[in-house]
């Protein structure tokens, strides 16, 4: 991706940009934000959000055209996660009295680069770009969000914003799972038994996905409701988690190689079980309580308790012949190259639950607390996409 990035700037893009201009001066923007923890009726509207400013020379200011949902909206809605959060946001804490007020929320954006900063090398103003934005910073149910530009990539070509922003959190957080932290990859997947616990939600519907195109086979755990699209994105056996006991329903499976687990609870209990043992087989788990443990025990205690907590697990399991590992979201303009690559090539769709209009952002947040949604609940900040 990186060599990808390098020969585009070679084929043409100019080698430097300058900050530029936006066409009029901005101050303030449309944009949904929240002024304290809660649950839905802490959404507000505004008009007076202040316009996104440049302060590296490697950011750049997208134009919004279309944004979505994830799981980690209603859990920041409601306050998870803010120690950690804050620490980033301030981590010498200088901003003495200030907070994180007011908050908006909202991780991915597919829009147009409209400014960049003086060390952005490989976009100019008026590429269509993808991105997921960090939870730390302000998020894209505005008009603008400002981003760094190795969490920036261009959209791919064969999709529209609506479809595009569908697609960039849940396939990092997928992508950090099996890739990163998991070591699967296209050349090692060939043949391996893959368990995806969860298989119905965005990141669960990418990893199926992804999965097939390293052609591995893929067993997903789901509703019966979902069972016909996760076969069409590829499952080999689909599991309905509401027709008997899930766990001896899997034991009766040959074991696993890898487990993917987007659940959690009481899974991770018999899950490893299900593991060929002393074969490097691995389980990933994407519910882990490191914030949790920060916002209850605070940044010092929380860090020390979770180290205890995944290096005893990490240890315990070893033991056993598996790897037990944690996996979380990491932002990346490189590894959405590679998606883009893998959905120009049709190897990867976006999965949409349902399109809400910008107006119609708490109505959209009441849609993914409902749950058992199959797929994402996008945002069109631009209509008519």
């Amino acid at each position: 991706a990186t060599s990808g990035r390098a020969l585009r700037w070679a084929s043409g893009r100019a080698p430097a940009r300058g900050l530029r201009a936006s066409p009029r001066a901005r101050t303030a923007m449309p944009s949904w934000v929240i002024d304290r923890y809660g649950s839905n009726e802490v959404l507000r509207f505004t008009r007076d959000m202040m316009f996104p400013i440049i302060h590296f020379p490697n950011e750049v200011i997208i134009k919004v055209h279309a944004a979505s949902l994830n799981p980690i909206d209603l859990s920041m809605r409601s306050g998870y996660g803010a120690t950690a959060l804050n620490m980033k946001r301030d981590p010498l804490k200088l901003k003495t009295g200030e907070t994180e007020f007011p908050l908006t929320l909202g991780r991915d954006v597919s829009g147009v680069v409209m400014e960049c900063g003086l060390g952005v090398s490989y976009f100019k103003p008026g590429d269509e770009v993808w991105a997921a934005i960090p939870p730390w910073k302000q998020g894209t149910l505005s008009e603008f969000v400002v981003a760094s530009g190795n969490e920036v990539s261009f959209k791919p070509k064969c999709l529209s914003h609506t479809e595009a922003a569908a697609l960039p959190y849940v396939g990092l957080t997928a992508w950090s799972a099996l890739n990163q932290v998991g070591g699967l990859n296209q050349s090692n997947c060939g043949g391996k038994r893959v368990l995806i616990l969860g298989a119905s939600g965005g990141v669960g519907t990418f990893a199926v996905q992804l999965m097939k195109a390293w052609d591995a086979h893929v067993t997903a755990v789901c509703s019966h409701d979902a069972s016909t699209l996760v076969k069409k994105l590829g499952a080999d056996d689909v599991i309905d988690y509401k027709s008997g006991n899930l766990e001896e329903q899997l034991k009766t499976l040959p074991l696993f190689d890898f487990i993917l687990d987007n659940v959690g609870g009481s899974t991770e209990k018999w899950a490893l079980d299900l593991l060929k043992k002393w074969s490097g087989a691995t389980y990933v788990t994407l519910v882990t309580p490191f914030l949790i443990n920060m916002d209850k025990l605070g940044v010092a205690d929380g860090m020390l308790q979770t180290g205890v907590t995944v290096g005893s697990k990490t240890l315990k399991h070893l033991l056993k012949g598996v790897h037990y590992r944690w996996a979380f979201f990491m932002p990346s303009g490189p590894s959405l190259d590679e998606i883009a690559e893998l959905v120009d090539s049709g190897k990867i769709q976006p999965v949409i639950d349902e399109v809400f209009s910008f107006s119609e952002v708490p109505k959209a947040f009441m849609k993914l607390e409902g749950g058992h949604a199959c797929g994402k609940t996008v945002i069109n900040v631009i209509s008519r996409q």
